[in-house]
């Protein structure tokens, strides 16, 4: 309950909070328009003191005054918070006459000497009182109408300097956002760009070869003395570059497709290496794998599946020329989530180019078969779970490709 009977509510005191929190005027230094208004509050009222006041939950903050500093004080002190509740201008010539604040310290001579002392109620367009416009002077005397109204005016352009300055600074981050966002489609359009045209080089290869065999079909059937051997050789060989555009289409799909529909549950990452290892049976054939202890952790089963496949199958086939492919795979929790770690002894990815095999078609060993599309796939994998992914160098050689999956 407040000194003058009222019933304050908290949620009325979080309210005000929070409006007041919207202008960052409580830490930042007084600001000049505001100190020009006051100043013209106290020659319209003709008194030496004015202020702005603004009343959180604890305190009251002078934002801005005319005629001495401004200070913060408890807001039981304050004379405002007695009569927050007004709608109309409280005027009142001598407050040592008046009983809501002749025992007030700002009146008793404690923290001031104030004798008149006139305010009016700042209110927000979301009808939130903040705080209040105040004039006072050492000695009594009262308003004229046209003071009291002016007062009550003056008040109103408060809280548009405040709600402008908020406009204001709203507009110039939605303006700094919307040029992110066209600085970063912009980016992503040389990317497409570049991605298209990487798609269409990758693809002509095996479709010229396809093409020249169609040609050299049509020749053979063409020809009066029709040669079988030769038939099965260019139909092999248009079938291979068929089957070879048809491997790189799927790959890009299936790039296209990860990290959209994303389900959210435990995983066992032990059950997941296990199938993971079924299923890459053939290409691990001869090949060393340790798996050290794995954590259960939260995501996306299938997707998490496919991420740790296309890393323990790279591993594979990046094994240093006749040598069998040694791979470890291991995982340790943190303090924010987990860290996986897929381990190998191979040909490593030198240090220029780690950050770019992560891009869709990118590769850093072109002798090596592949379409460059599954560490891209990978990371998008990462992106949707929230994680980050790296690769370093394995000591003695190789690389280690490390996830980091939040909590």
């Amino acid at each position: 309950m407040g000194q003058d009977g009222t019933v304050m509510s908290v949620t009325s005191d979080e309210k005000r909070v929070l409006e007041i929190d919207r202008y960052h005027v409580l830490l930042a230094p007084p600001r000049a328009d505001l100190v020009a208004l006051v100043e013209v509050a106290a020659q319209v009222a003709q008194v030496p003191l004015a202020t702005i006041n603004l009343i959180t939950d604890t305190e009251q903050h002078q934002i801005a005054t005319a005629g001495f500093d401004a200070s913060i004080c408890a807001r039981e002190d304050s004379m405002c918070n007695l009569v927050l509740h007004e709608k109309e201008p409280v005027i009142v010539p001598d407050a040592s006459q008046d009983p809501r604040f002749k025992d007030n310290p700002f009146v008793t001579g404690e923290i001031g000497d104030v004798r008149f002392y006139a305010t009016h109620q700042l209110r927000t367009p979301g009808d939130i009182v903040i705080g209040t416009l105040c004039v006072f002077d050492t000695e009594p005397r009262d308003l004229g109408d046209d003071q009291e109204q002016a007062l009550l005016t003056l008040a109103d352009r408060v809280v548009d300097l405040l709600e402008l300055e908020l406009r204001t600074r709203e507009l110039t981050s939605a303006v700094a956002e919307l040029g992110a966002a066209h600085a970063e489609l912009e980016r992503s359009n040389q990317v497409l760009t570049a991605f298209a045209g990487q798609v269409a080089h990758d693809l002509r290869n095996p479709l010229s070869a396809v093409r020249m065999s169609l040609d050299l079909l049509q020749e053979q059937v063409e020809s009066p003395d029709l040669d079988a051997e030769t038939l099965a050789y260019v139909a092999t060989r248009a079938t291979s570059g068929a089957q070879r555009m048809q491997s790189l289409i799927d790959d890009l799909l299936s790039y296209a497709r990860v990290g959209g529909q994303m389900g959210r549950g435990e995983v066992d990452l032990e059950a997941v290496v296990s199938d993971v290892r079924a299923d890459l049976a053939v290409a691990l054939e001869g090949a060393e794998v340790t798996v050290g202890p794995l954590p259960t952790v939260t995501g996306d089963e299938v997707q998490l599946r496919a991420v740790l496949q296309n890393l323990v199958a790279n591993s594979a086939k990046f094994a240093a020329p006749g040598e069998r492919a040694r791979i470890e795979v291991r995982g340790t929790t943190t303090a924010d989530g987990w860290r996986l770690e897929v381990v190998d002894h191979g040909l490593g990815v030198p240090e220029a180019d780690r950050g770019r095999v992560f891009l869709p078609l990118a590769r850093a060993h072109e002798a090596v078969e592949g379409h460059g599309i599954g560490l891209a796939t990978v990371r998008r994998i990462v992106d949707a779970h929230h994680g980050r992914i790296g690769i370093d160098e394995t000591p003695g050689g190789g690389a280690t490709v490390w996830i980091e999956l939040p909590r």
